[in-house]
């Protein structure tokens, strides 16, 4: 079953690359098939094998021998290993199919992000919808207070509103992008979402700016961070809390 749901998440990953490329296009991510962005000839289904593909065909063009980037197998790989990850988890249930989707949005949302630093609405209202259908079905299958995650959304939006309106330190798109992991994970995780997401921020553009891919003046796209703290609340919250617990009972020991 591992393979499987490996399987189907490069196969996911291919298509969550369409939407990665056209949305930010205006282009329709069902029509025209795929096909070469160089030499526009239409990609046969013997070379969309994900991952796969990308390493017969040595990261090039069938037709024209243009390079290929290695973000698409990337992408590719990354969702299929996420799959794996929550059906490792949660095992064929609600939960792994409620993470399974949202995940999908988060790394298309997370890559708009880090090429055009924007945020584009048909890539976070559908998935704020489908968190809100997914706490209904919660509420019906499991007896869970839906109130859970409208606060988590209402909650997580407030606090990058105000970042937002007193800093300027993130775009608005973000606010937006909080209130879904806050609508997909939940009051309770909320807050641990947050301070993740800028602590990881922290930490990366400080690497960023160390090997000068970026400089103190760049702006970074802060999308990223918070789908990689939802990324880790959602697989690793329970040794997140034990590292928090061990980390206040030294700074006391210490005290």
């Amino acid at each position: 079953m591992e393979v499987m749901v490996f399987i189907l998440g490069a196969i996911v990953g291919s298509f969550l690359n369409v939407c990665i490329y056209r949305i930010p296009r205006e282009e329709s991510i069902s029509y025209p098939f795929s096909h070469c962005i160089n030499c526009g000839n239409r990609i046969k289904a013997y070379d969309l094998i994900p991952i796969l593909s990308y390493v017969f065909l040595k990261g090039r063009c069938r037709f024209c021998k243009e390079r290929v980037s290695i973000i698409y197998p990337f992408i590719e790989t990354l969702t299929a290993f996420i799959f794996l990850i929550a059906y490792i988890k949660f095992g064929y249930t609600f939960y792994f199919f409620k993470y399974m989707v949202m995940s999908s949005f988060f790394i298309v949302i997370s890559f708009i992000d880090i090429k055009y630093q924007d945020v584009y609405s048909i890539t976070v209202y559908p998935p704020l919808i489908l968190a809100l259908i997914f706490s209904v079905l919660e509420k019906i299958i499991f007896n869970y207070n839906p109130w859970n995650y409208i606060l988590g959304a209402l909650f997580s939006a407030l606090i990058m509103f105000i970042i937002f309106y007193f800093t300027k330190g993130i775009g608005a798109g973000d606010i937006e992008i909080a209130a879904l992991a806050g609508g997909v994970l939940g009051i309770k995780y909320t807050p641990i979402i947050l301070i993740l997401s800028f602590i990881f921020g922290a930490i990366i553009s400080i690497f960023l700016i160390l090997i000068k891919v970026k400089n103190r003046k760049d702006s970074v796209a802060f999308g990223p961070f918070i789908a990689l703290a939802c990324f880790s609340v959602i697989f690793y919250v329970n040794h997140i809390l034990d590292c928090y617990i061990k980390l206040i009972k030294n700074i006391y020991g210490m005290l």
